[in-house]
């Protein structure tokens, strides 16, 4: 029998996991239900450092006059108040340390409270449907990392074999392609009809389909499916023939053809740009005009937190008088324990993520430094989750967490932090070029050519080359159907 070495993870290292991927907005959600349900977790409005485990706090009014017995009454009366509100929770409180998992009030309409406003990005829509899609955790994860995955159109490029690759390396996750294939079936039930769709054609079939049964439905069908090209090239007579349609039919047919969206992910993208006004930014990066960029973490809405000094004395006080408790004094200072024992663990788990954000904007930013001086796009070097773990030291699958749904505000707007990563291609003669500069050249050829004669892919290849990057044709093609951009007689406008 082989044997297998596994690492456990603690509750802690979950909890700390799952702060760090937690946006501010969400974040400071937590923070006040975690107050709310802990009431040895309290905010601490003069910003001093909490209670540490078996440190006294020191009494500021202990010299003071009038320190008499009256005051050690009231201290007294104080800590019993504790007791009795331990014990009056004893019953209602789970009595074991809390599990740190998703919490169901996440997705019960509090969204209105948050600080992104009502409007939410493209993003965080899907992702509010993944709460309520009937997955496991492990599909929920591929599901994240699918929709991560999405173009701006709304479309999925990735072949799953790529997908699978990229969850092993980044994500430490084996899938099979067949399970990736399982989770994509459920995407394409989200809405707006058509999303995570791998091309044209499947989106607009998708969108079909979930049309009610009818002979407009049925002949939709039959066009997207059987006569696609045609209907890409507009030939209507072809398909007015094959499909023996009168005038009135054809009519109606070509309309409601025309309705159907090509790029699902646009019909949000109003209420991105909207959400990109209203999203409060993790970080605020300033740049100088002397090339200085510095940058902090956003922590305005964000309560300072300490342990409530009454549980904390109280706890002592019982640590320090075991002998003789009776039975109900004993779950009195158990239900104490833990709960002061949660509340430091938040807090400890709250101050981790601010060192873990720090230390990944911080490389960032050192990795991207031209960019963040200039603003200029094209200046973004290649950097993947890989080279950013290694600069950090920390995993990959934590600075994975820390771009998940994480913004930075620039002199230039705001940005998720996934906008600075860009892949890189690597030359025949050994050069590292970046993947986002190419595409920035190659949509700036093709908006500015000629639509009545559109660049092929070979003409683009030369004029790419000329330019100083010398890739090849099927490059030029794949940078292309990644912007979305169509093929050069599509592009042609007589």
């Amino acid at each position: 029998m082989a044997l297998k070495q596994t690492q456990a993870i603690t509750q802690q290292q979950l909890l700390q996991a799952q702060l760090v991927e937690l946006p501010l907005g969400q974040l400071i959600d937590r923070v006040n239900t975690e107050m709310n349900d802990n009431p040895a977790l309290e905010e601490n409005p003069s910003g001093e450092d909490p209670v540490t485990m078996g440190a006294d706090a020191d009494n500021p009014d202990e010299d003071l006059e009038g320190n008499d017995d009256f005051e050690a009454q009231n201290e007294r009366e104080e800590r019993q108040s504790a007791l009795d509100e331990a014990l009056a929770s004893i019953g209602r409180d789970d009595e074991e340390l809390p599990v740190y998992g998703p919490r169901e009030n996440y997705a019960d309409g509090k969204e209105e409270e948050m600080v992104y406003g009502n409007v939410l990005s493209f993003y965080d829509q899907l992702q509010q449907q993944v709460i309520e899609a009937p997955l496991t955790e492990r599909q929920k994860v591929i599901m994240d990392y699918l929709i991560g995955s999405l173009d701006n159109d709304g479309l999925l490029r990735k072949s799953n074999g790529a997908i699978s690759d990229e969850l092993a390396v980044y994500h430490n996750i084996d899938v099979t392609p067949e399970e990736i294939e399982d989770v994509v079936r459920c995407l394409h039930d989200f809405d707006p009809a058509g999303i995570g769709a791998r091309t044209l054609q499947e989106c607009l079939m998708l969108q079909v389909e979930r049309r009610d049964p009818s002979e407009l439905t049925s002949l939709m069908m039959k066009v997207i499916g059987h006569y696609y090209d045609d209907f890409v090239r507009k030939r209507w007579d072809r398909i007015v023939t094959a499909l023996h349609l009168n005038r009135e039919k054809a009519s109606i047919l070509f309309a409601e053809l025309r309705r159907l969206n090509p790029k699902p992910g646009a019909s949000m993208g109003e209420a991105m740009e909207q959400s990109m006004q209203q999203i409060t930014p993790d970080f605020i990066v300033e740049s100088q005009d002397d090339g200085t960029v510095t940058f902090s973490l956003n922590q305005e809405e964000l309560p300072e937190l300490r342990v409530s000094q009454s549980f904390a004395d109280t706890l002592e006080e019982y640590n320090n008088h075991k002998e003789g408790m009776s039975r109900q004094m004993k779950e009195a200072l158990l239900y104490t324990r833990q709960k002061v024992e949660a509340a430091r663990g938040f807090i400890e788990a709250v101050n981790t993520r601010k060192r873990t954000l720090a230390t990944t904007m911080k490389a960032i930013i050192n990795w991207q430094h031209r960019y963040f001086e200039e603003g200029d796009e094209s200046l973004l070097r290649p950097m993947i989750l890989k080279d950013i773990a290694a600069v950090t030291g920390l995993d990959m699958s934590t600075i994975s967490r820390v771009c998940n749904s994480k913004y930075a505000q620039t002199r230039w707007g705001i940005f998720p932090l996934r906008h600075f990563f860009s892949d890189g291609y690597t030359t025949e003669d050994g050069e590292e070029l970046s993947t986002r500069e190419m595409k920035v050249v190659l949509r700036d050829l093709i908006d500015h050519e000629d639509k009545r004669s559109p660049l092929t892919d070979d003409a683009l290849k030369e004029l790419m080359k000329e330019k100083g990057f010398p890739i090849a044709r099927r490059t030029v093609a794949k940078y292309r159907e990644q912007m979305g951009l169509p093929v050069a007689r599509m592009r042609k406008i007589l």
